[in-house]
């Protein structure tokens, strides 16, 4: 079985006075290759502090891609915590996909 993990950005809280982007709502899609269904979800936030000055490298709201706010998110989660996500998708398909529970009455 294959899942294939489809992050995405929600949503993001910003600065109005200089668009600074502090906090980044995301999800993280399981997809089963075998159907191409999402199967699972995954969802979560990242804060950034603002620092006291705007870096040299910093981004204006206007140009800022759906890729580059991704980066930040997986960087600020790690590594261990973005295959921890993964991982988590991975086994909660297989388990849509295969039960090993059930709910309901005899009767």
């Amino acid at each position: 079985m294959a899942v294939t993990k489809t992050w995405e950005v929600n949503t993001m809280e910003r600065d109005l006075s200089d668009g600074y982007v502090n906090k980044v709502i995301y999800r993280v899609k399981g997809i089963d290759d075998a159907d191409s269904t999402e199967k699972a979800r995954a969802t979560g936030e990242v804060s950034f502090t603002k620092p006291s000055s705007l870096p040299s490298d910093f981004i204006a709201y206007a140009s800022l891609t759906e890729s580059t706010v991704l980066g930040w998110v997986k960087t600020a989660l790690g590594t261990d915590e973005v295959t921890s996500i993964e991982s988590g998708l991975d086994t909660e398909v297989g388990l849509v996909n295969t039960p090993v529970t059930a709910t309901g009455k005899p009767f």
